[in-house]
């Protein structure tokens, strides 16, 4: 009997992911729950089990490709194929027996014929247009960032979002023009965008139809560097915890969201204000051994209610698991604004992008001694860049500065631990 290797829902918000590796070739026997196929999303990387014992016979979605929840991505069978071995390119010698949907209803009525050159749309989307009386001809005017310019159920809540009325078609846009293959020189390789480098892609590209702005203040934070010099080994010794710079700003930040809730909001599609009571702080780290796997942002949660000991321990936690690739999926949801810290590589300066729809993201840059005027007196300070990016939708310039002028004061001031 053929079972399907289904996409499953690895969250509210994740309509699709990538195979980003199979863990058997087509042949190969497959235990009931063993890890058969390596799926990546816009959150989170993960290993699906099988859903029952038998041979892989089929491949439906090659590695790199784009997979959409409930999809079948493979087919395991009891039997092996009639030779015994697998066809040259994931393909069976015999055609493996039909397998029925275990979750698409019957349709109401016959399908239509495909015509050539007509969109595809996922059963989410045509749900959805069927729910809020989009047409068909309506449907297809919507742009699609998908694969292949494919609606997903964003753009189609994107849409209906901006205003449209039923049955009036949005306005189109010209077709981009067709993409010419990349000529590859005798010194050059061509290897494709997949996996958690194709996700960080999408995101952005998400990210940078928001309207943002960057604002930058400059800090003394010479008592923070003060303090840490003394205590980093005490901190340690006490606490079981490298003391880094990263806590203090995050409690600083979390502090000053506090101050300015709205900075801690985001904008919904539905263009209402998702205005959120705690401060769940996402912070950038690296994936993998030596962090050149990526960037992630898990989440640590209510900062509002932790101490800077608190913090530090979630954080070096959060850090050893996304280098050993243990993150799951709950890590990385429910941020409600974004730290990331590309000081602590050597940065000075940068414009970092938000994480939408989060309106907002701060970045903290080098720590660097210069020559400053104090009380009209020249004197060597530990000086640093902060730059926040945020939603001018949301932020506006006078929001953003008296919301960096917050931090600023509470890290010059460094009155944490008091």
């Amino acid at each position: 009997m053929a079972v399907e290797i289904l996409m499953p829902e690895l969250g509210e918000s994740v309509h699709e992911g990538t195979v980003s590796r199979w863990l058997k070739k087509v042949g190969d026997f497959v235990k009931e729950d063993e890890p058969v196929v390596e799926i990546m999303t816009d959150k989170v990387n993960t290993e699906l089990p099988s859903p029952a014992s038998g041979y892989l016979v089929r491949i439906l979605i090659p590695e790199g490709d784009p997979v959409e929840v409930f999809k079948a991505m493979g087919i395991i069978d009891d039997a092996m194929p009639a030779d015994g071995a697998p066809a040259p390119n994931g393909a069976t010698p015999k055609e493996a027996p039909p397998v029925v949907p275990k979750t698409a209803p019957a349709p109401e009525t016959p399908a239509e014929p495909v015509e050539p050159g007509r969109r595809w749309y996922s059963p989410v989307v045509i749900s959805m247009a069927k729910a809020k009386g989009v047409t068909e001809a309506e449907l297809a005017s919507v742009v699609g960032s998908g694969s292949g310019g494919r609606v997903t159920k964003k753009d189609l809540e994107s849409y209906l979002a901006s205003g449209r009325k039923p049955g009036a078609p949005a306005a189109r846009r010209f077709d981009a023009p067709p993409v010419a293959p990349t000529v590859v020189g005798p010194d050059q390789e061509l290897v494709p965008l997949v996996g958690m480098r194709k996700m960080i892609a999408e995101a952005m590209v998400r990210s940078a139809a928001v309207p943002t702005v960057s604002t930058t203040v400059q800090i003394d934070v010479s008592r923070m560097v003060e303090f840490r010099e003394k205590n980093k080994e005490g901190f340690q010794q006490a606490y079981g915890v490298k003391l880094t710079y990263t806590p203090f700003f995050i409690k600083a930040v979390t502090e000053a969201l506090q101050e300015f809730p709205l900075v801690n909001a985001s904008l919904q599609p539905d263009n209402k204000i998702l205005k959120n009571r705690g401060v769940h702080m996402g912070v950038a780290v690296s994936l993998g051994k030596a962090g050149d796997e990526g960037l992630i942002v898990p989440v640590i949660r209510d900062c509002h209610a932790k101490s800077i000991v608190q913090i530090a321990r979630d954080l070096e936690d959060i850090a050893k698991r996304a280098r050993a690739n243990a993150l799951e999926l709950a890590d990385v949801q429910g941020g409600t604004f974004t730290l990331t810290n590309p000081g602590s590589y050597g940065a000075l300066f940068g414009t970092p992008m938000i994480n939408a729809p989060q309106a907002g993201i701060l970045g903290t840059y080098g720590i660097q001694k210069v020559p400053l005027i104090v009380n009209d007196m020249i004197a060597i300070r530990s000086v640093m860049y902060v730059v926040l990016t945020y939603d001018h939708r949301l932020v506006d310039g006078l929001l953003a500065g008296r919301f960096l002028q917050s931090i600023r004061l509470k890290l010059e001031g460094f009155d944490f631990l008091k």
